[in-house]
């Protein structure tokens, strides 16, 4: 398929600026694939859809506070760092993306924090906006950590006019995130609430809990009009023994396997045995799901509404088929759904 087919117009005024009040509160479109039906519900009335040993797979990664904002030595320019992936915590490099990246060169030394605090130094160019740091910290590893989240912002998405808050800091994350690693969160899972999952739970569902760190590969813009041709940026991956056994013995049983997001959905496409189990493994992935595609593991899919000619979309297309999610963001539209990060949600089953 081509890039040109899975765009189409969003207004502005439909790309959420704010969480709901309440994370279950969010609506949900359901799509039901073999009959075609488009149903408009509440996040909360997922419940309806899923019964005893069916199980929810989750990306439990953690939101670190990405978005820095510093100063360059000697002529006190201020420059946006974010950080996208640690090297290696010994050394304390990174790769960042530097804006404006024309005034940072290598060698160029960054100031962050009222009292500068913290200083880095740039000491490769990797892309045109990309730069490798490196921090200069002589004390402890904990003081190190500290000031990082302290001096950085949580990194919500351009698209939200508006500066991160200490709300952000909470909603912008999901309520079962452990490992830190990603500049964006997996937003399907922004919609459970501790008292939903427990509801969820109580009816008998499992929860499997697999980890990718979202990187900005996944919304980086698709610049080819053939899909084959465009390369998804690689991020870390890991699924353990435990999720594959609870993944694997609902799916001999013929329970439903539903994947809580599109990130959730690249972990476990990367890694299945040929007879269509989950495999424990870990690595980095950039494999990039568009139509034609024939999926492995999950038989649902939560997801959020997503912007035009994204992998996200595409993806989201890849499960539903392309007419029905096209069909259905039309209804989107429509009916006023909120897009993208803080907006509203879809159950495709």
């Amino acid at each position: 398929m081509k890039l040109s087919q899975f765009k189409f117009d969003l207004p502005l005024n439909l790309i959420a600026q704010n969480p709901t009040k309440r994370r279950e509160d969010s609506r949900l479109m359901v799509i039901e694939r073999a009959t075609g039906k488009i149903e408009n519900k509440h996040f909360r009335d997922i419940l309806d859809y899923f019964d005893d040993k069916d199980v929810f797979v989750v990306n439990n990664t953690k939101v670190f506070p990405a978005r820095m904002y510093g100063r360059k030595e000697k002529t006190g320019a201020s420059i946006e760092v974010f950080l996208l992936r640690e090297l290696h915590k010994g050394n304390r490099l990174w790769d960042v993306i530097v804006d404006p990246a024309r005034k940072i060169r290598v060698g160029n030394k960054l100031y962050f924090g009222d009292n500068d605090e913290l200083v880095a130094e740039v000491i490769d160019n990797t892309t045109s906006r990309g730069r490798t740091i490196r921090f200069l910290w002589d004390g402890s590893e904990e003081e190190y950590r500290k000031l990082l989240q302290e001096l950085g912002e949580t990194p919500l998405p351009k698209y939200i006019k508006r500066k991160p808050d200490e709300e952000d800091r909470e909603r912008y994350q999901t309520v079962y995130a452990k490992f830190e690693g990603a500049v964006a969160a997996p937003t399907a899972g922004l919609h459970f609430s501790p008292e939903l999952i427990k509801r969820l739970e109580i009816k008998g569902i499992r929860f499997a809990e697999v980890t990718l760190h979202t990187g900005l590969g996944t919304f980086r813009p698709i610049e080819v009009e053939d899909l084959s041709k465009h390369k998804m940026d690689a991020e870390y991956y890991r699924i353990d023994e435990e999720a594959c056994r609870i993944v694997n013995t609902a799916k001999a049983k013929g329970h439903r396997i539903c994947s809580v997001g599109t990130t959730t959905m690249r972990a476990m496409e990367s890694s299945f045995t040929a007879d269509g189990n989950l495999k424990a493994s870990e690595g980095w992935t950039n494999h990039f799901i568009h139509p034609p595609y024939d999926f492995s593991i999950a038989d649902s899919l939560i997801t959020n509404f997503h912007l035009p000619k994204t992998s996200l979309l595409i993806m989201a297309c890849a499960f539903a088929g392309y007419d029905l999610m096209m069909e259905a963001y039309k209804k989107a539209i429509k009916d006023k759904y909120r897009f993208f990060s803080y907006g509203d949600a879809m159950l495709i089953i």
